[in-house]
């Protein structure tokens, strides 16, 4: 796997090196050593698929809390979205900015979202299908979500959306945490 650092701390892009053939190929989407040389100590405990009908399905932005604060690898396996993290680790040099990444069935790439991140997509195209892996259980009291268009972020989206759900429609704006800087 070839691992890309992104603009914000802690977050990448996974690329999987294939190993092609007449069959075609195979390559490796986790490698538990791979990601500890990384730093990364945190184990799937849950994988979750999201299919999604229509173009412009917008869902997130979602988040635990800690103590269930979660990491996730996200693949779209059939598609495309255009998918949103937000550093929202108060602590973090990049606390409160964001990336957006484009992830295809053809392109195969994978991200790392980083325990503290907010993480959210939009559907680029009809029937996607999106896999995660996420390190924690899913603690429904503890979830919490950034709405999609809190003017803190100044996210931008590639299309208008289509499909929304009401409880992340109506995400209130997100308060920062004052931002202790240490000398």
């Amino acid at each position: 796997m070839t691992f890309l650092k992104t603009k914000l701390k802690d977050a990448f892009i996974v690329e999987p090196d294939q190993l092609t053939d007449e069959r075609g190929f195979f390559a490796r989407s986790w490698c538990q050593r791979e990601f500890e040389a990384l730093g990364v100590n945190k184990k799937p405990v849950q994988s979750n698929i999201s299919f999604n009908k229509k173009r412009g399905t917008l869902r997130g932005l979602h988040y635990q809390e800690d103590p269930f604060g979660e990491v996730k690898l996200v693949r779209c396996t059939m598609g495309g979205i255009y998918d949103v993290i937000i550093d929202l680790r108060p602590s973090s040099e990049t606390y409160l900015q964001w990336i957006s990444v484009e992830l295809t069935e053809k392109n195969r790439r994978l991200l790392f979202v980083p325990e503290g991140f907010a993480h959210g997509f939009m559907t680029l195209r009809d029937n996607t299908e999106v896999f995660y892996q996420m390190s924690q259980y899913y603690m429904p009291e503890y979830a919490r979500g950034v709405r999609w268009d809190d003017p803190l972020f100044e996210l931008k989206w590639p299309m208008n959306i289509s499909l929304i759900s009401d409880k992340d429609a109506r995400y209130p704006d997100f308060a920062p945490a004052e931002k202790t800087v240490s000398f």
